[in-house]
């Protein structure tokens, strides 16, 4: 089995046939057909199905390419790291980031790490950890930084907390529970949600439930701050966010915060990142800044 077996395989599967996969890494059909059935042959499975229409991966297939792909990006991580021992900028760093450093954090982090390594590609994903760890755990995201549930990670990954956060509730202009100074006034208040666990009602509920109030109505459920804003801004929908979203609100004057007696605890930011393999020299010096960052955050506001 060769390195070149599995670039082969891995275009297949993800462009979904040979003369994609062939057109898109420079070479000639027949080579990447050669490849395919070498490695079907040593394995002795068949890792697509053919038909018409392309090539889609059997369930056998499916696992060998996730691991494949796996040792493709490590030997591209190895490759970035002896670059960069040996003194040259180069390589890919990639990283996963919540809404909260995007807006907080990234702005500072930028200008330095471009200064330091220019000729280095920046690959950033926006998102929370369930959607990213998949990734994570590939080695595809080098760290990640922002929001966790509360329960325990595996074995496979260190978490380190880098500050504690806090929510605000947001309503639209002119909306009517906009003097309202305590979550029991936003009792028939409908919601969008968004959640650090794959369950969107986990995010308001436990702070409804914390106070001896009814569980809220969750009417939207988002995938992005960007589509919480927006249904906020366009209803009499509220929204629930991160503190570091106020400086947009205020300029942006869509929007108001509903100042609310409660304490709105928002999980810690925290940056997470493999514990088996170390990261490489530029991904380390990249969350060394967002350290510093964090230590600039501003204190918690009500």
């Amino acid at each position: 089995m060769k390195l070149a077996h599995l670039n082969h395989l891995i275009a297949v599967a993800e462009l979904g046939g040979l003369r994609r996969a062939a057109r898109h890494l420079g070479i000639a059909q027949p080579a990447i057909t050669r490849s395919i059935q070498e490695l079907e042959h040593e394995l002795g499975v068949t890792l697509f199905e053919r038909s018409a229409s392309g090539m889609t991966l059997t369930p056998i297939g499916k696992a060998f390419v996730r691991r494949s792909t796996a040792v493709q990006q490590e030997l591209e991580r190895a490759r970035d790291e002896v670059q960069q021992l040996k003194g040259i900028s180069a390589g890919t760093v990639s990283i996963g980031l919540s809404t909260a450093p995007h807006v907080s954090m990234l702005p500072m982090v930028l200008e330095p790490f471009r200064r330091r390594y220019p000729e280095v590609r920046l690959r950033i994903t926006e998102g929370l950890f369930p959607a990213m760890e998949a990734d994570i755990r590939s080695g595809a995201i080098d760290f990640y930084v922002g929001p966790l549930a509360e329960e325990t990670l595996a074995g496979d990954y260190i978490a380190e907390k880098l500050f504690d956060n806090r929510r605000v509730i947001l309503a639209k202009r002119g909306h009517l529970l906009r003097h309202a100074t305590s979550l029991a006034e936003l009792g028939d208040a409908r919601w969008v949600a968004t959640s650090v666990t794959m369950d969107s009602e986990a995010e308001l509920w436990p702070l409804f439930q914390r106070h001896g109030l009814p569980k809220p109505i969750t009417a939207v459920q988002a995938q992005s701050a960007l589509s919480m804003i927006t249904v906020a801004a366009a209803s009499d929908i509220l929204a629930m966010l991160p503190q570091q979203w106020l400086a947009f609100v205020r300029s942006s004057r869509l929007l108001v915060q509903i100042k609310v007696k409660e304490e709105l605890a928002a999980p810690a930011i925290c940056v997470v990142f493999r514990s088996r393999l170390p990261l490489t020299p530029v991904a380390q010096h990249l969350c060394d800044l967002f350290r510093r960052s964090a230590l600039n955050q501003p204190l918690l506001t009500r």
